[in-house]
């Protein structure tokens, strides 16, 4: 049997109210999903970015560190915000209040398993009680006209592999899509992500279902489409200092081959431009020191990289940032 081409893979997604421009995403990163990132992975071919993981409790107070999470790059020609709650009130109420930022479409965590969320019961704690996800998506769709969409993981460990229920009540609520993370709570990212629980979903689930883990490499992203049949793919672990894998993973998929992979060169000249876009958005001191673990990234894997990346953690000023990159692009080492 002929397999399709590849490009068939490529497709926006249609939801209501709301068409993707494609179906490669960024999925919501703590602590990495920022305004600047986002801006980077969308000039490297990413169709939708959602911004980090956002309290609805935070959104209802208008607390200012949470509120400063809703920062719009000018490239978002579609904004994706990801909320985590526990009360469907509170996350109407935070709906609502987003209206004035014009999201294009609200997002619930039921995935996280940081400690502090899960002791509040959100994210992954949802996963143990299915009905309270219909009721919290089915409050959000009562405060807007754009869609809402869920990511889950697989259950809460495999004793309970409960996501097809996760997700039938997840659409018993509205929900427009369901992302998949498929490995359990207790796993964290240990192990292998189950694409059979990916297909399963998607032959069990009658909206768009969006696969991710071990979103490594471009082959990785084929054999997902592949196997699970999945509509989109959403990008975590697998984008961070590598916002290069959208082109990559288009390339691969329109034709059949990869252009070569950045070299040194464009992998820091890039960190240097989220590095600018930082800047504007949070201020010289504060993304000098949050691009720290994003220059690691960029720099992994980098011959000499180790200590560009033991300098680079006490730079204190961009120009700091374009010495070490000059010097090490130039000479090759700091000796």
């Amino acid at each position: 049997m002929t397999q399709e081409p590849l490009i068939a893979f490529l497709k926006p997604i249609e939801l209501p109210g709301l068409t993707t421009t494609g179906n490669l995403f960024l999925a919501p990163l703590a602590g990495y999903s920022d305004a600047a990132f986002r801006s980077i992975c969308i000039e490297w071919g990413a169709d939708l970015c959602f911004t980090e993981m956002i309290s609805a409790e935070g959104i209802v107070r208008d607390n200012a560190k949470t509120l400063e999470l809703l920062q719009r790059a000018d490239t978002e020609r579609q904004f994706a915000v990801q909320l985590f709650a526990s009360e469907p009130v509170v996350a109407g109420r935070a709906v609502r209040k987003l209206a004035r930022h014009r999201p294009d479409l609200f997002d619930l965590n039921c995935g996280c398993s940081v400690p502090k969320v899960l002791k509040s019961g959100c994210g992954a704690a949802l996963l143990r009680t299915p009905e309270r996800i219909a009721d919290i998506v089915r409050a959000m769709r009562g405060e807007t006209d754009r869609p809402v969409s869920v990511k889950l993981r697989s259950g809460w460990d495999h004793n309970t592999i409960n996501y097809l229920r996760c997700a039938e009540s997840a659409e018993e609520g509205g929900a427009a899509m369901v992302c998949l993370h498929p490995r359990t709570r207790s796993q964290g990212f240990s192990g292998s992500a189950r694409l059979t629980d990916l297909k399963t979903l998607k032959a069990n689930c009658s909206v768009p279902v969006i696969g991710s883990g071990d979103l490594f490499t471009p082959e990785a992203a084929v054999r997902t489409f592949r196997e699970s049949r999945c509509d989109g793919l959403m990008f975590a672990r697998g984008a961070l200092g590598n916002p290069f894998i959208f082109t990559a993973v288009r390339q691969l998929l329109e034709k059949g081959q990869e252009d070569a992979p950045p070299g040194p060169r464009l992998r820091l000249e890039t960190a240097l431009r989220q590095l600018e876009q930082t800047v504007r958005f949070k201020g010289e001191l504060r993304a000098c020191k949050e691009m720290r673990k994003h220059f690691c990234w960029y720099s992994k894997g980098i011959p000499g990289g180790a200590e560009l990346r033991a300098r680079a953690v006490r730079a204190q000023k961009v120009r700091d940032y374009e010495d070490l990159v000059e010097r090490f692009l130039t000479t090759g080492s700091f000796k």
